[in-house]
């Protein structure tokens, strides 16, 4: 594919934070310690070299250009989901469209019986790593037998010098049912908050970012009543309609996808970040172009079926004004 948005070289002061869940980012070796045998070259979906590759590729071409046509570079800091190991984060960064932005990598293996995890992909010439560890989220199925899921993660860094705390999230899933579930996702948000407050006593003007994959949409309870309170601010409530969304489920959108940041990243200061919009990268490349599921996210299997596209999601991205010191 031609890289559309690379005709505009000049950067500006805005920077682009990401999240993108992924769809399953698995090598092709077996892992016996996880339930990894969908992905094997041997399985049903016959998951091998060549199919590995082109979805680097594609994954690395869609990161390479969220937020580009405003900010004119790529996003500085993405947060990713459903990602088996380092070892295809790597991958991913070396890919063709990625490798010379230099992303650092921050990743921690998670308990998840599939072993997916999240993950923080950070350019280091706007970005440095200060802290960083995974957060374990403690859920019970109804039977009270352990559900193993992914942590969180919390990484502490400056952004052009500015100190910034970011948790990245994938809650558990509505495998279940929504309902049924939805008490997971509640122990998820409380989990953020107590690390949220934890943060703000120490420093009640805290810039801090909650980005993942809820599972839930922006104005389910877990989100709306647990998660966002008076400290928070949540751009993607506006963005949720019946035509657009980051994930699609029997022809109705959700917007599981979402980045929350504090209120203070709406205040003007020079020498600081604040915020500038919020935004769904749901370009046409990305997009199923015909058919019953046209304008559906072009993912890389329906089912057990191949259809080589990129991700299930979405791509969700906020944008960050740096107001320059004079």
């Amino acid at each position: 594919m031609t890289n559309k948005f690379y005709f505009h070289k000049k950067q500006t002061n805005k920077y682009t934070i990401a999240f993108y869940n992924l769809e399953n980012l698995f090598d092709t070796k077996d892992d016996p310690n996880t339930l990894d045998d969908d992905f094997l070259p041997d399985s049903e979906k016959q998951w091998n070299r060549k199919r590995y590759e082109k979805k680097i590729e594609k994954l690395g071409t869609a990161i390479s250009n969220i937020g580009f046509l405003k900010a004119r570079k790529s996003p500085v800091l993405v947060g990713i989901a459903e990602v088996e190991n380092l070892a295809v984060i790597k991958d991913l960064v070396a890919s063709k469209h990625l490798k010379q932005k230099e992303y650092g990598i921050v990743h921690y293996d998670s308990p998840d019986e599939r072993g997916i995890d999240v993950a923080l992909l950070y350019q280091k010439q706007y970005f440095e790593v200060t802290d960083s560890k995974a957060i374990p989220l403690l859920v019970d199925n109804e039977g009270g037998i352990r559900d193993y899921t992914r942590d969180i993660l919390w990484v502490t860094g400056l952004l052009n010098n500015e100190k910034v705390h970011i948790l990245v999230n994938h809650w558990p899933s509505r495998r279940n049912g929504d309902e049924l579930t939805s008490y997971k996702r509640i122990i998820a948000a409380k989990k953020n908050r107590e690390i949220i407050d934890q943060i703000t006593t120490k420093n009640p003007e805290a810039k801090i970012i909650v980005m993942g994959d809820f599972n839930d949409d922006p104005y389910s309870e877990s989100v709306k009543e647990h998660l966002v309170q008076h400290d928070l601010f949540n751009p993607m409530e506006r963005l949720l309609t019946r035509y657009r969304g980051t994930t699609n489920y029997k022809s109705q959108w959700n917007l599981f996808d979402q980045i929350i940041f504090s209120h203070s990243f709406h205040k003007y200061e020079k020498g600081k970040h604040s915020f500038s919009d919020a935004s769904i990268f749901d370009e046409d490349f990305l997009k199923i172009y015909k058919g019953r599921y046209k304008g559906n996210p072009f993912r890389t299997y329906a089912g057990k079926k191949y259809t080589g596209g990129y991700s299930d999601h979405f791509p969700v991205y906020v944008q960050l004004k740096w107001n320059k010191e004079e």
